[in-house]
């Protein structure tokens, strides 16, 4: 069993609903729970089917002040996967923005980037960490 995530990366975005389309049906994170609100999606919890999640909501609030700060497209996340391949060839085929393309690092990731579609940068790696 995958444990709870204890970390939980933050985004908002001026149209959370397409985010949460991109980051499930392209990258393959799984939508976990959307709740809906006044300005679009109040909250959304995804999580990543290799361990780990991410929480986002649409800008404008009513979340609270630290987060209707954030800008869209202003965050950077590292996502580690044994399917680096398979993501970059569904993320090739959705005809996202690659800003790294597909290589292999001198510390020994197969990895590569993409921005979703407000700009922020999910690199995708096999690389777990020292």
């Amino acid at each position: 069993m995958t444990p709870q995530p204890t970390v939980w990366p933050a985004f908002r975005y001026n149209d959370a609903k397409a985010a949460i389309r991109f980051l499930a049906d392209v990258l393959g994170f799984e939508e976990t729970l959307v709740v809906p609100g006044e300005h679009g999606v109040a909250h959304a919890e995804l999580r990543w089917p290799e361990g780990g999640a991410v929480m986002l909501g649409s800008c404008g609030g009513p979340a609270d002040g630290v987060h209707d700060e954030m800008k869209p497209g202003a965050s950077a996340v590292y996502v580690v996967s044994d399917r680096v391949d398979e993501i970059y060839a569904r993320v090739r085929e959705a005809g996202a923005e690659i800003s790294l393309e597909l290589h292999d690092t001198d510390y020994g990731s197969h990895t590569f980037t993409v921005r979703d579609p407000e700009g922020n940068a999910w690199t995708i790696g096999s690389y777990r960490g020292a």
